[in-house]
């Protein structure tokens, strides 16, 4: 969520942001509201101010100065509840509107209208060209048994799947190695709830927006939540902290769902866009300081790197556009691993920086020692590494004339050390 200061001071800015992220919310109308709300509760703060004068005079005055006195707090008092009864109606409207102000993306940002104007930074790795025909994910893991999609769609309905025997035993490697990475970079592990309720999701800035894409338990008002994000970060939330515990650094492994609503007929093969995944996620919750915010920033996407380098993925870093930009997010890298199959770089993670929009929703502050004020933190957060998806490079640029997967070395050690994925 945005301060409101900052809206009432340049409007244009914010008209600006949702233009160019694509996102629908009338400014016009919340600043006309709040310039309501501010005189209605001006007068309400004056009011209370005559009325304690007053009353404080009554016990002093007789007669007539003594029933004018009454008279004159009968009448604010009337007024009050007229403004107050303003104050009623006019305030969950503007509350609505402030949840859809979008954060203006930071300058660098590139403008572009969707993801196909996302701008590539750089390319890590070489793409293998292979000296015999090559088979996707989805017929290396039905020859080698360890992929089974027809009858996950059978038992779960569309976008489901089974992982069996060293297709699981690679998936679960593929995300302890992810863990053990973070660990090792001073991140504390974390196992996190799946269920929610309303307040993480709009803390977290998912409500309102994603409704539509979260799978919800209306009988016991929870959400399973789409990424590990959503806890980690709202897991301090309505809490001063103390600025020495500053930056948090979690990394939290876990199952997510996504309804993928409006995706019919799209990503539909495979293991690329699914219901159900699990995935390594990365959270920082630091200072209130654009530095700061910049320097893990770079941070959490030199992480994911470091995994990528390790399996010896080619990928590739884009800078994501103002139009593939979320409401809340003031900058984001993607990772984008090439996938043969796919004949393209895909992408696997994503970076993105929020500033104190999302703090700002889930009151998270701290308490700041050079000025003694209750600033609120910023946060960030990245993908570590996501699978099933992240099987498709691996399974496809590792596989051998023969239809067998060699394991990347750095997961043999997950998998007993099992050096390839053969026929049985």
């Amino acid at each position: 969520m945005i301060d409101i200061k900052e809206i009432r001071e340049n409007p244009q800015r914010f008209k600006q942001a949702a233009k160019n992220k694509n996102i629908e919310v009338d400014i016009d109308r919340l600043t006309a509201i709040d310039a309501e709300l501010l005189s209605a509760k001006q007068q309400l703060q004056e009011i209370a101010t005559e009325k304690n004068r007053i009353g404080k005079s009554i016990p002093k005055l007789a007669g007539d100065e003594k029933q004018n006195a009454l008279a004159q707090l009968a009448k604010f008092k009337a007024d009050e509840s007229q403004f107050e009864e303003k104050v009623k109606q006019l305030q969950p409207e503007a509350d609505s509107l402030m949840m859809l102000v979008a954060q203006p993306a930071d300058d660098i940002v590139p403008i572009g209208k969707d993801d196909t104007e996302n701008v590539e930074l750089r390319r890590e790795g070489q793409v293998r060209k292979f000296d015999f025909k090559p088979k996707d994910h989805v017929q290396l893991g039905v020859d080698l048994g360890i992929i089974d999609i027809e009858r996950g769609v059978k038992l779960a309905g569309s976008r489901s799947y089974f992982l069996k025997g060293d297709g699981a035993r690679l998936h679960w490697a593929v995300l302890q190695f992810a863990m053990d990475v973070m660990i090792a970079r001073g991140y504390t592990p974390m196992s996190v709830p799946l269920l929610m309720r309303d307040e993480a999701m709009r803390g977290t800035g998912y409500y309102p927006g994603s409704e539509e894409q979260t799978y919800r338990m209306e009988k016991d008002e929870v959400n399973l939540a789409g990424t590990a994000e959503v806890p980690l970060t709202a897991f301090r939330m309505g809490e001063i902290l103390e600025e020495k515990e500053l930056p948090i650094k979690f990394a939290g492994m876990s199952t997510c769902f996504r309804r993928e609503a409006g995706a019919a007929g799209k990503d539909t093969y495979g293991l690329y866009r699914i219901h159900q995944f699990d995935k390594v996620e990365q959270v920082v919750i630091c200072k209130n300081s654009v530095e700061e915010s910049n320097k893990y920033h770079e941070e959490i996407l030199s992480n994911s790197e470091v995994v990528m380098r390790a399996l010896e993925l080619p990928y590739r870093i884009v800078a994501v556009c103002t139009g593939d930009l979320g409401r809340g997010q003031a900058k984001k890298y993607d990772i984008e691993a090439w996938m043969p199959s796919r004949n393209n770089y895909c992408e696997t993670h994503s970076a993105s920086k929020f500033y104190e929009f999302q703090a700002r929703r889930m009151n998270l502050r701290y308490k700041d020692s050079a000025t003694k004020k209750n600033l609120f933190c910023h946060t960030l957060n990245n993908t570590v590494i996501a699978s099933p998806r992240v099987l498709i490079p691996i399974l496809e640029l590792y596989q051998n004339a023969d239809g067998s997967i060699t394991v990347p070395k750095v997961l043999q050690p997950y998998m007993g050390g099992l050096e390839q994925i053969a026929k049985s």
